[in-house]
């Protein structure tokens, strides 16, 4: 029974640490969208997308996919404000494919 115990709450603990990566990922694109905004407001989402991937490391691309793919698809829409969603998961998913 310890074990289970043991099991379970490591499920957890992994599950709050992507949470908190999926989160912490998504602020950072949407902080790097609303840059963006400021510099250049009638970016298409080809130039958002452009941006953000520019302007992250391959390191942190890794974490968000990682975090993406354990929470789910619609968990990002959780921690990005309305105007940002579907540009938010468009950036992850492409990083999702091989290059």
């Amino acid at each position: 029974m310890g074990e289970n115990a043991s099991s379970d709450n490591n499920t957890f603990v992994q599950q709050s640490e992507q949470k908190q990566n999926l989160a912490a990922s998504a602020k950072e694109i949407q902080q790097l969208l609303k840059q963006l905004e400021v510099t250049n407001p009638t970016a298409t989402d080809t130039e958002k997308i452009a941006h953000v991937n520019d302007e992250t490391s391959l390191s942190f691309k890794r974490r968000a996919v990682g975090a993406l793919q354990a929470g789910g698809e619609a968990a990002i829409e959780e921690f990005l404000d309305n105007p940002y969603v579907n540009v938010g998961k468009a950036i992850v998913k492409g990083w999702m494919k091989p290059e």
